[in-house]
Protein backbone atom coordinates (compact mmCIF):
# COMPACT_ATOMS: atom_id res chain seq x y z
CA UNK A 1 0.00 0.00 0.00
CA UNK A 2 1.57 3.26 -0.84
CA UNK A 3 2.17 5.92 2.44
CA UNK A 4 0.37 9.23 1.86
CA UNK A 5 0.70 12.29 3.38
CA UNK A 6 -1.87 15.61 3.16
CA UNK A 7 0.35 18.10 1.45
CA UNK A 8 -0.40 22.30 2.05
CA UNK A 9 -3.30 22.31 -0.24
CA UNK A 10 -5.00 19.31 1.89
CA UNK A 11 -4.42 16.56 -0.86
CA UNK A 12 -3.31 12.98 0.21
CA UNK A 13 0.17 12.65 -1.98
CA UNK A 14 2.44 9.74 -2.02
CA UNK A 15 5.45 10.02 -0.36
CA UNK A 16 7.36 7.54 -2.64
CA UNK A 17 7.53 7.00 -5.60
CA UNK A 18 8.53 3.91 -7.67
CA UNK A 19 11.31 3.36 -4.77
CA UNK A 20 11.93 6.86 -4.79
CA UNK A 21 11.69 9.31 -1.71
CA UNK A 22 8.91 11.93 -2.68
CA UNK A 23 8.23 15.94 -0.52
CA UNK A 24 4.81 16.43 -0.53
CA UNK A 25 3.66 20.26 -2.03
CA UNK A 26 4.52 23.05 0.45
CA UNK A 27 3.43 25.65 -0.91
CA UNK A 28 3.94 28.23 -3.42
CA UNK A 29 7.31 29.09 -3.79
CA UNK A 30 8.12 27.17 -0.20
CA UNK A 31 10.48 24.37 -1.27
CA UNK A 32 13.90 25.23 -2.47
CA UNK A 33 16.62 22.91 -3.56
CA UNK A 34 20.16 21.65 -2.40
CA UNK A 35 22.90 20.06 -4.03
CA UNK A 36 24.31 20.60 -7.80
CA UNK A 37 23.06 19.87 -10.68
CA UNK A 38 23.34 16.53 -12.51
CA UNK A 39 25.84 15.78 -15.12
CA UNK A 40 26.49 12.79 -17.80
CA UNK A 41 29.58 11.22 -18.02
CA UNK A 42 33.02 12.11 -19.05
CA UNK A 43 33.78 10.50 -22.86
CA UNK A 44 37.35 11.01 -24.95
CA UNK A 45 37.12 11.74 -28.55
CA UNK A 46 39.42 8.35 -28.44
CA UNK A 47 36.63 6.69 -28.55
CA UNK A 48 34.38 8.44 -31.90
CA UNK A 49 35.40 8.49 -34.91
CA UNK A 50 37.67 10.81 -35.38
CA UNK A 51 35.89 11.29 -39.34
CA UNK A 52 33.03 12.16 -37.39
CA UNK A 53 30.99 9.90 -38.95
CA UNK A 54 28.67 8.39 -35.70
CA UNK A 55 25.99 6.59 -38.61
CA UNK A 56 25.13 3.16 -37.32
CA UNK A 57 22.98 0.54 -39.23
CA UNK A 58 19.49 0.62 -37.44
CA UNK A 59 18.19 1.58 -33.87
CA UNK A 60 18.34 -1.59 -32.50
CA UNK A 61 22.31 -1.34 -33.70
CA UNK A 62 22.41 2.00 -31.58
CA UNK A 63 20.49 1.00 -28.39
CA UNK A 64 22.59 -2.27 -28.25
CA UNK A 65 25.62 -0.04 -28.58
CA UNK A 66 24.37 2.21 -26.29
CA UNK A 67 24.26 -1.05 -23.48
CA UNK A 68 20.88 -1.45 -23.42
CA UNK A 69 19.35 -3.34 -20.56
CA UNK A 70 16.71 -4.08 -18.03
CA UNK A 71 15.24 -1.10 -16.29
CA UNK A 72 16.98 1.63 -17.77
CA UNK A 73 15.14 4.43 -18.29
CA UNK A 74 14.88 5.64 -22.02
CA UNK A 75 13.07 9.22 -23.06
CA UNK A 76 11.99 10.22 -26.53
CA UNK A 77 10.54 14.01 -27.14
CA UNK A 78 7.20 14.89 -28.58
CA UNK A 79 7.90 17.61 -31.17
CA UNK A 80 6.22 15.68 -33.69
CA UNK A 81 3.36 15.35 -31.71
CA UNK A 82 0.93 12.91 -33.26
CA UNK A 83 3.04 11.89 -35.91
CA UNK A 84 6.14 10.55 -34.54
CA UNK A 85 7.05 7.27 -35.70
CA UNK A 86 10.18 7.12 -33.77
CA UNK A 87 8.97 6.75 -30.14
CA UNK A 88 7.01 3.48 -31.33
CA UNK A 89 10.10 2.13 -33.18
CA UNK A 90 12.26 2.43 -30.23
CA UNK A 91 10.32 0.26 -27.92
CA UNK A 92 9.69 -2.32 -30.66
CA UNK A 93 13.56 -2.56 -31.36
CA UNK A 94 13.59 -2.70 -27.48
CA UNK A 95 11.42 -5.38 -27.44
CA UNK A 96 12.90 -7.38 -30.06
CA UNK A 97 16.62 -7.17 -28.32
CA UNK A 98 14.60 -8.50 -25.07
CA UNK A 99 14.93 -5.88 -22.16
CA UNK A 100 12.35 -5.39 -19.99
CA UNK A 101 10.66 -3.40 -17.00
CA UNK A 102 11.93 -0.31 -19.15
CA UNK A 103 10.95 3.31 -18.02
CA UNK A 104 9.27 5.67 -20.93
CA UNK A 105 10.40 9.36 -20.42
CA UNK A 106 8.79 11.11 -22.69
CA UNK A 107 8.44 14.76 -23.00
CA UNK A 108 4.64 13.78 -24.38
CA UNK A 109 2.86 11.01 -25.43
CA UNK A 110 -0.24 11.19 -27.87
CA UNK A 111 -2.64 8.34 -29.49
CA UNK A 112 0.00 7.59 -32.19
CA UNK A 113 1.67 6.12 -29.54
CA UNK A 114 -0.85 3.41 -28.67
CA UNK A 115 1.22 0.45 -29.41
CA UNK A 116 3.48 0.71 -25.93
CA UNK A 117 0.04 -0.82 -24.36
CA UNK A 118 1.33 -3.88 -25.68
CA UNK A 119 4.87 -3.31 -24.30
CA UNK A 120 3.22 -2.55 -21.10
CA UNK A 121 1.27 -6.04 -20.98
CA UNK A 122 4.44 -8.12 -22.33
CA UNK A 123 6.53 -6.81 -19.44
CA UNK A 124 8.92 -4.42 -21.90
CA UNK A 125 7.87 -1.15 -20.21
CA UNK A 126 7.13 -0.81 -16.64
CA UNK A 127 5.91 2.49 -16.25
CA UNK A 128 5.82 6.19 -18.20
CA UNK A 129 6.75 9.06 -16.46
CA UNK A 130 5.13 11.72 -19.11
CA UNK A 131 1.68 13.10 -19.75
CA UNK A 132 -0.92 10.01 -21.21
CA UNK A 133 -4.22 10.33 -22.88
CA UNK A 134 -6.12 8.39 -25.50
CA UNK A 135 -5.09 4.50 -24.94
CA UNK A 136 -2.72 4.70 -22.51
CA UNK A 137 -4.49 7.45 -19.83
CA UNK A 138 -7.43 4.48 -20.27
CA UNK A 139 -4.45 1.80 -18.99
CA UNK A 140 -3.01 3.90 -16.42
CA UNK A 141 -6.18 5.19 -15.01
CA UNK A 142 -7.48 1.55 -14.81
CA UNK A 143 -4.59 0.52 -12.55
CA UNK A 144 -2.72 -1.62 -15.26
CA UNK A 145 0.28 0.26 -14.95
CA UNK A 146 2.83 -2.13 -12.90
CA UNK A 147 4.49 1.18 -11.63
CA UNK A 148 2.97 4.51 -10.74
CA UNK A 149 2.74 7.27 -13.61
CA UNK A 150 4.46 10.91 -12.71
CA UNK A 151 3.32 13.94 -14.58
CA UNK A 152 5.34 17.04 -14.71
CA UNK A 153 5.30 20.28 -16.36
CA UNK A 154 7.66 20.69 -19.26
CA UNK A 155 9.58 23.35 -16.90
CA UNK A 156 9.68 20.06 -14.48
CA UNK A 157 10.72 17.95 -16.43
CA UNK A 158 13.80 20.25 -17.55
CA UNK A 159 13.62 20.17 -13.17
CA UNK A 160 13.61 16.52 -13.10
CA UNK A 161 16.75 15.47 -15.46
CA UNK A 162 19.10 18.46 -14.26
CA UNK A 163 18.51 17.69 -10.45
CA UNK A 164 19.01 14.00 -10.81
CA UNK A 165 15.68 13.26 -9.85
CA UNK A 166 14.99 11.45 -13.57
CA UNK A 167 18.56 9.60 -14.32
CA UNK A 168 18.44 9.08 -18.60
CA UNK A 169 20.40 6.42 -19.55
CA UNK A 170 19.31 6.56 -23.24
CA UNK A 171 17.67 9.58 -25.39
CA UNK A 172 16.37 9.11 -28.82
CA UNK A 173 15.92 12.32 -30.24
CA UNK A 174 13.87 12.70 -33.55
CA UNK A 175 15.58 15.19 -36.13
CA UNK A 176 14.14 16.68 -39.07
CA UNK A 177 17.62 17.56 -40.36
CA UNK A 178 21.04 16.01 -38.90
CA UNK A 179 24.46 15.83 -40.14
CA UNK A 180 26.58 12.24 -39.62
CA UNK A 181 28.06 13.78 -36.75
CA UNK A 182 24.66 14.25 -34.70
CA UNK A 183 24.24 18.30 -34.90
CA UNK A 184 20.76 18.80 -35.44
CA UNK A 185 17.52 20.77 -36.30
CA UNK A 186 13.86 20.51 -36.51
CA UNK A 187 13.53 23.36 -38.73
CA UNK A 188 13.63 22.17 -41.89
CA UNK A 189 13.70 18.41 -43.54
CA UNK A 190 10.44 16.66 -44.72
CA UNK A 191 9.25 15.70 -41.15
CA UNK A 192 10.51 19.67 -40.46
CA UNK A 193 8.59 20.48 -36.68
CA UNK A 194 10.04 23.39 -35.80
CA UNK A 195 12.50 23.72 -33.01
CA UNK A 196 13.97 20.60 -30.86
CA UNK A 197 13.85 22.62 -27.16
CA UNK A 198 12.26 19.78 -25.14
CA UNK A 199 14.99 17.27 -26.05
CA UNK A 200 17.75 19.55 -25.46
CA UNK A 201 17.99 18.36 -21.57
CA UNK A 202 18.06 15.14 -22.91
CA UNK A 203 21.01 15.40 -25.09
CA UNK A 204 23.01 17.67 -22.26
CA UNK A 205 22.13 14.96 -19.38
CA UNK A 206 21.89 11.48 -20.71
CA UNK A 207 24.03 8.98 -20.36
CA UNK A 208 24.04 7.95 -24.25
CA UNK A 209 21.92 10.22 -27.17
CA UNK A 210 21.13 8.51 -30.12
CA UNK A 211 19.94 11.36 -33.06
CA UNK A 212 17.43 9.89 -35.12
CA UNK A 213 16.44 11.71 -38.68
CA UNK A 214 14.85 10.84 -42.24
CA UNK A 215 17.07 13.85 -43.67
CA UNK A 216 20.99 13.53 -43.90
CA UNK A 217 22.66 16.54 -44.50
CA UNK A 218 26.57 16.83 -45.21
CA UNK A 219 28.38 18.43 -42.21
CA UNK A 220 27.74 20.84 -40.96
CA UNK A 221 23.63 20.83 -40.07
CA UNK A 222 23.37 24.72 -40.14
CA UNK A 223 21.58 25.92 -37.73
CA UNK A 224 21.63 23.05 -35.28
CA UNK A 225 19.46 23.06 -32.35
CA UNK A 226 21.17 19.80 -30.90
CA UNK A 227 24.90 19.92 -30.66
CA UNK A 228 26.41 16.93 -31.92
CA UNK A 229 29.20 16.98 -29.33
CA UNK A 230 26.44 15.88 -27.20
CA UNK A 231 25.45 12.58 -29.45
CA UNK A 232 26.79 8.87 -29.74
CA UNK A 233 25.05 7.79 -32.64
CA UNK A 234 22.99 8.97 -35.63
CA UNK A 235 20.22 6.23 -37.18
CA UNK A 236 18.52 7.13 -40.74
CA UNK A 237 15.04 5.92 -40.87
CA UNK A 238 12.53 5.91 -44.31
CA UNK A 239 10.67 8.89 -42.28
CA UNK A 240 10.74 9.70 -38.61
CA UNK A 241 7.04 11.19 -38.93
CA UNK A 242 4.33 13.13 -40.89
CA UNK A 243 4.90 16.78 -39.71
CA UNK A 244 1.33 17.34 -40.85
CA UNK A 245 0.33 15.93 -37.92
CA UNK A 246 2.07 18.51 -35.26
CA UNK A 247 -1.68 20.28 -35.97
CA UNK A 248 -4.09 18.92 -33.78
CA UNK A 249 -7.61 19.14 -32.61
CA UNK A 250 -6.80 21.09 -30.05
CA UNK A 251 -4.20 23.74 -31.45
CA UNK A 252 -7.30 24.96 -34.22
CA UNK A 253 -9.26 28.04 -33.79
CA UNK A 254 -12.64 27.23 -32.05
CA UNK A 255 -16.27 27.51 -34.13
CA UNK A 256 -18.46 27.87 -31.29
CA UNK A 257 -20.39 30.99 -30.73
CA UNK A 258 -20.22 30.50 -26.93
CA UNK A 259 -16.23 29.63 -26.92
CA UNK A 260 -15.38 32.77 -29.10
CA UNK A 261 -17.73 34.95 -26.75
CA UNK A 262 -15.36 34.13 -24.17
CA UNK A 263 -12.56 34.40 -26.29
CA UNK A 264 -13.85 37.77 -26.82
CA UNK A 265 -14.48 38.60 -23.56
CA UNK A 266 -11.02 37.60 -22.27
CA UNK A 267 -9.49 40.40 -25.05
CA UNK A 268 -11.48 42.71 -23.90
CA UNK A 269 -10.48 42.70 -20.16
CA UNK A 270 -7.15 42.34 -21.05
CA UNK A 271 -7.26 45.85 -22.53
CA UNK A 272 -9.69 47.61 -19.85
CA UNK A 273 -7.25 46.69 -17.42
CA UNK A 274 -4.67 48.27 -18.81
CA UNK A 275 -2.64 45.19 -19.69
CA UNK A 276 -2.57 45.56 -23.52
CA UNK A 277 -0.10 48.72 -23.90
CA UNK A 278 3.01 49.09 -26.44
CA UNK A 279 5.69 46.83 -24.80
CA UNK A 280 3.69 44.25 -23.15
CA UNK A 281 3.92 40.39 -23.78
CA UNK A 282 1.56 37.63 -23.98
CA UNK A 283 1.47 33.87 -23.91
CA UNK A 284 -1.91 31.85 -25.05
CA UNK A 285 -2.29 28.48 -24.77
CA UNK A 286 -2.78 25.83 -27.97
CA UNK A 287 -6.59 25.61 -27.43
CA UNK A 288 -8.97 26.71 -29.80
CA UNK A 289 -10.34 28.87 -27.49
CA UNK A 290 -7.13 30.50 -26.33
CA UNK A 291 -6.16 30.75 -29.96
CA UNK A 292 -9.17 32.71 -30.57
CA UNK A 293 -8.41 35.11 -28.10
CA UNK A 294 -5.14 35.63 -29.86
CA UNK A 295 -7.24 37.08 -32.86
CA UNK A 296 -9.46 39.16 -30.76
CA UNK A 297 -6.07 40.81 -29.43
CA UNK A 298 -4.30 41.22 -32.48
CA UNK A 299 -7.63 43.49 -33.73
CA UNK A 300 -7.27 45.60 -30.51
CA UNK A 301 -3.62 45.95 -30.94
CA UNK A 302 -4.18 47.01 -35.13
CA UNK A 303 -7.02 49.61 -33.71
CA UNK A 304 -5.07 50.84 -31.03
CA UNK A 305 -1.58 50.78 -33.32
CA UNK A 306 0.27 48.96 -30.46
CA UNK A 307 2.86 46.96 -30.85
CA UNK A 308 4.18 44.24 -28.48
CA UNK A 309 7.84 43.47 -27.16
CA UNK A 310 7.68 40.20 -27.33
CA UNK A 311 4.99 36.88 -27.75
CA UNK A 312 5.86 33.85 -26.32
CA UNK A 313 4.81 30.43 -28.07
CA UNK A 314 3.47 27.79 -28.97
CA UNK A 315 3.62 29.52 -32.48
CA UNK A 316 0.92 29.57 -34.78
CA UNK A 317 0.30 30.76 -37.92
CA UNK A 318 -2.13 33.51 -36.24
CA UNK A 319 1.27 34.77 -34.42
CA UNK A 320 3.95 34.14 -37.35
CA UNK A 321 0.88 36.73 -38.98
CA UNK A 322 1.42 38.87 -36.05
CA UNK A 323 5.22 38.63 -36.64
CA UNK A 324 4.96 39.52 -40.01
CA UNK A 325 3.12 42.57 -40.03
CA UNK A 326 5.09 44.17 -37.22
CA UNK A 327 2.61 43.79 -34.43
CA UNK A 328 5.42 42.46 -32.09
CA UNK A 329 9.14 42.51 -32.38
CA UNK A 330 9.66 38.23 -31.36
CA UNK A 331 8.21 35.21 -31.18
CA UNK A 332 9.88 33.01 -28.52
CA UNK A 333 9.00 30.16 -29.34
CA UNK A 334 8.61 26.85 -26.96
CA UNK A 335 6.73 24.21 -29.21
CA UNK A 336 5.58 24.88 -33.13
CA UNK A 337 1.87 24.15 -33.52
CA UNK A 338 1.31 24.42 -37.24
CA UNK A 339 3.83 24.63 -40.52
CA UNK A 340 3.08 28.43 -40.70
CA UNK A 341 5.34 28.48 -37.55
CA UNK A 342 7.98 25.84 -38.94
CA UNK A 343 8.43 28.16 -41.41
CA UNK A 344 8.29 31.60 -39.74
CA UNK A 345 11.40 30.16 -37.80
CA UNK A 346 13.18 28.39 -40.40
CA UNK A 347 13.17 32.45 -42.30
CA UNK A 348 12.62 34.77 -39.84
CA UNK A 349 15.28 35.20 -37.14
CA UNK A 350 13.07 37.61 -35.19
CA UNK A 351 11.36 34.22 -34.58
CA UNK A 352 13.51 32.64 -31.81
CA UNK A 353 13.70 29.12 -30.73
CA UNK A 354 13.78 28.76 -26.80
CA UNK A 355 14.01 25.38 -24.37
CA UNK A 356 12.18 24.60 -21.18
CA UNK A 357 15.40 26.13 -19.33
CA UNK A 358 14.66 29.72 -20.63
CA UNK A 359 11.43 29.64 -20.62
CA UNK A 360 9.91 27.36 -17.82
CA UNK A 361 12.67 25.54 -15.37
CA UNK A 362 11.94 26.45 -11.42
CA UNK A 363 15.34 25.84 -10.49
CA UNK A 364 16.84 28.14 -12.40
CA UNK A 365 18.22 31.50 -12.05
CA UNK A 366 15.11 32.93 -13.37
CA UNK A 367 12.83 31.96 -16.42
CA UNK A 368 11.09 34.42 -18.93
CA UNK A 369 7.42 32.58 -17.82
CA UNK A 370 7.44 35.27 -14.91
CA UNK A 371 7.96 38.26 -17.11
CA UNK A 372 5.06 37.69 -18.77
CA UNK A 373 2.21 40.73 -18.79
CA UNK A 374 -0.59 37.92 -19.14
CA UNK A 375 -1.24 34.25 -19.97
CA UNK A 376 -4.12 32.76 -21.50
CA UNK A 377 -4.62 28.78 -20.63
CA UNK A 378 -7.58 26.55 -20.63
CA UNK A 379 -8.66 24.29 -17.82
CA UNK A 380 -10.82 21.37 -17.55
CA UNK A 381 -12.08 22.14 -14.19
CA UNK A 382 -11.74 25.22 -11.70
CA UNK A 383 -13.04 25.28 -8.17
CA UNK A 384 -14.54 27.52 -5.97
CA UNK A 385 -10.67 28.29 -4.64
CA UNK A 386 -9.63 29.07 -8.09
CA UNK A 387 -8.07 25.52 -7.83
CA UNK A 388 -7.35 24.36 -11.50
CA UNK A 389 -6.87 20.83 -13.23
CA UNK A 390 -5.81 20.04 -16.28
CA UNK A 391 -4.87 16.09 -16.82
CA UNK A 392 -8.40 14.63 -15.39
CA UNK A 393 -12.41 15.55 -15.94
CA UNK A 394 -14.86 14.38 -13.37
CA UNK A 395 -14.98 11.07 -14.68
CA UNK A 396 -10.93 10.74 -13.20
CA UNK A 397 -9.72 9.48 -16.46
CA UNK A 398 -5.85 10.75 -17.05
CA UNK A 399 -6.89 11.98 -20.17
CA UNK A 400 -4.36 15.14 -20.63
CA UNK A 401 -0.76 16.52 -20.41
CA UNK A 402 0.28 19.02 -17.77
CA UNK A 403 2.68 20.81 -20.80
CA UNK A 404 3.67 23.96 -19.72
CA UNK A 405 0.06 25.19 -17.85
CA UNK A 406 1.95 24.86 -14.46
CA UNK A 407 4.91 27.15 -15.64
CA UNK A 408 2.72 29.85 -17.35
CA UNK A 409 0.44 30.76 -14.06
CA UNK A 410 3.64 32.35 -12.92
CA UNK A 411 2.85 35.31 -15.55
CA UNK A 412 2.14 38.84 -13.69
CA UNK A 413 -1.92 37.61 -14.71
CA UNK A 414 -2.95 34.51 -15.38
CA UNK A 415 -6.75 34.34 -17.08
CA UNK A 416 -8.47 30.85 -17.94
CA UNK A 417 -10.83 31.14 -21.02
CA UNK A 418 -13.44 27.88 -20.47
CA UNK A 419 -16.76 27.19 -21.23
CA UNK A 420 -19.10 26.92 -17.87
CA UNK A 421 -19.80 23.54 -18.77
CA UNK A 422 -18.82 20.84 -21.51
CA UNK A 423 -21.52 18.08 -22.20
CA UNK A 424 -24.00 19.40 -19.54
CA UNK A 425 -20.86 18.90 -16.99
CA UNK A 426 -20.38 21.97 -15.09
CA UNK A 427 -16.60 22.47 -14.94
CA UNK A 428 -16.97 25.17 -12.34
CA UNK A 429 -16.70 22.47 -8.92
CA UNK A 430 -16.27 22.74 -5.01
CA UNK A 431 -13.26 20.88 -5.64
CA UNK A 432 -11.66 20.49 -8.60
CA UNK A 433 -11.09 16.11 -9.39
CA UNK A 434 -7.67 16.82 -9.81
CA UNK A 435 -5.50 20.18 -8.41
CA UNK A 436 -2.61 20.49 -11.02
CA UNK A 437 -2.43 24.72 -10.23
CA UNK A 438 -2.76 26.29 -6.91
CA UNK A 439 -5.71 29.21 -6.89
CA UNK A 440 -3.64 31.72 -5.50
CA UNK A 441 -1.48 31.71 -9.02
CA UNK A 442 -4.41 31.88 -11.30
CA UNK A 443 -6.35 35.59 -11.22
CA UNK A 444 -9.04 35.28 -13.76
CA UNK A 445 -11.79 32.72 -14.95
CA UNK A 446 -13.61 33.85 -18.26
CA UNK A 447 -16.84 32.14 -19.24
CA UNK A 448 -19.55 32.91 -21.27
CA UNK A 449 -21.59 33.36 -17.90
CA UNK A 450 -19.79 35.84 -16.65
CA UNK A 451 -15.95 37.15 -15.52
CA UNK A 452 -14.75 35.65 -12.19
CA UNK A 453 -11.82 37.71 -10.66
CA UNK A 454 -9.78 35.89 -7.49
CA UNK A 455 -10.33 38.00 -4.87
CA UNK A 456 -6.70 38.08 -4.25
CA UNK A 457 -6.80 40.64 -7.20
CA UNK A 458 -7.75 43.54 -5.50
CA UNK A 459 -5.83 45.79 -8.14
CA UNK A 460 -7.57 43.48 -10.80
CA UNK A 461 -11.35 44.53 -9.23
CA UNK A 462 -10.65 48.15 -8.51
CA UNK A 463 -9.54 48.10 -12.35
CA UNK A 464 -12.75 47.11 -13.57
CA UNK A 465 -15.34 48.83 -11.35
CA UNK A 466 -17.94 50.64 -13.76
CA UNK A 467 -17.04 48.53 -16.63
CA UNK A 468 -19.41 46.92 -18.64
CA UNK A 469 -17.34 43.60 -18.56
CA UNK A 470 -19.93 41.13 -17.25
CA UNK A 471 -18.09 40.75 -13.51
CA UNK A 472 -19.71 38.16 -11.53
CA UNK A 473 -18.79 36.08 -8.48
CA UNK A 474 -17.09 32.46 -9.23
CA UNK A 475 -19.62 30.96 -6.84
CA UNK A 476 -22.63 33.06 -8.93
CA UNK A 477 -21.94 31.39 -12.24
CA UNK A 478 -21.06 27.66 -10.53
CA UNK A 479 -25.03 28.04 -9.15
CA UNK A 480 -26.46 28.71 -12.16
CA UNK A 481 -24.80 26.58 -14.10
CA UNK A 482 -25.93 23.74 -11.69
CA UNK A 483 -29.30 25.16 -12.47
CA UNK A 484 -28.53 24.44 -16.30
CA UNK A 485 -27.21 21.20 -15.88
CA UNK A 486 -29.62 19.87 -12.78
CA UNK A 487 -27.19 19.72 -10.40
CA UNK A 488 -23.51 19.23 -9.37
CA UNK A 489 -21.45 17.00 -11.55
CA UNK A 490 -21.42 12.81 -10.14
CA UNK A 491 -18.08 12.63 -8.78
CA UNK A 492 -16.15 9.56 -10.24
CA UNK A 493 -15.82 6.89 -7.60
CA UNK A 494 -11.88 5.66 -7.23
CA UNK A 495 -10.08 2.61 -5.51
CA UNK A 496 -7.59 2.60 -3.10
CA UNK A 497 -3.97 2.14 -5.57
CA UNK A 498 -2.57 5.71 -6.69
CA UNK A 499 -1.86 5.42 -10.12
CA UNK A 500 -0.22 8.34 -11.07
CA UNK A 501 1.33 11.37 -9.13
CA UNK A 502 0.94 15.16 -10.30
CA UNK A 503 4.46 16.95 -9.71
CA UNK A 504 4.59 20.36 -9.05
CA UNK A 505 6.97 23.11 -10.95
CA UNK A 506 9.56 22.54 -7.57
CA UNK A 507 9.45 18.67 -7.87
CA UNK A 508 7.10 18.75 -5.14
CA UNK A 509 3.73 16.51 -5.15
CA UNK A 510 0.99 18.67 -5.35
CA UNK A 511 -1.96 15.74 -6.15
CA UNK A 512 -2.37 12.24 -7.11
CA UNK A 513 -4.72 10.11 -9.13
CA UNK A 514 -6.29 7.19 -8.47
CA UNK A 515 -7.41 4.45 -10.20
CA UNK A 516 -10.85 5.26 -11.58
CA UNK A 517 -13.76 2.42 -10.44
CA UNK A 518 -14.17 1.16 -6.56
Amino acid sequence: MTKLERNALGRLVPVEINGEPAVPFPGVRKHRPTGRKAAPPIRSCVDYPADGNKVVADLKTALAAAGLRDGMTISTHHHLRNGDFVANAVFAAAAELGARDLRWFPSASFPIHAPQVAHLESGVLHHIEGSMNGPLGDYCSSGKMRGMAVLRSHGGRWQAIQDGEVHIDIAVIAAPTADAFGNATGDRGPAACGLLGFALADSMYADHVIVVTDNLVPFPCIPWQIQGNHVDQVVVMDSIGDASKIVSGTTEITKSPDRLLIAELTARFCDEVGIVHDGFSFQAGAGGTALSFAIFLRDIMRERKIKARFVRGGSNKYLTDMLEEGLTDYILDGQTFDLDGVRSMRENPRHVNTSPFTSYNWHGKGNFASILDVTVLGATEVDLNFNANVVTHSDGLLQHGIGGWQNCLFAKCTILPIPSFRDRIPVLLDEVTTICGPGELIDVVVTERGIAINPLRQDLLAAVRGSSLPIRALADIKGEVEEICGGKPERARFADKVVAAIKWVDGTVIDSVRQVGS
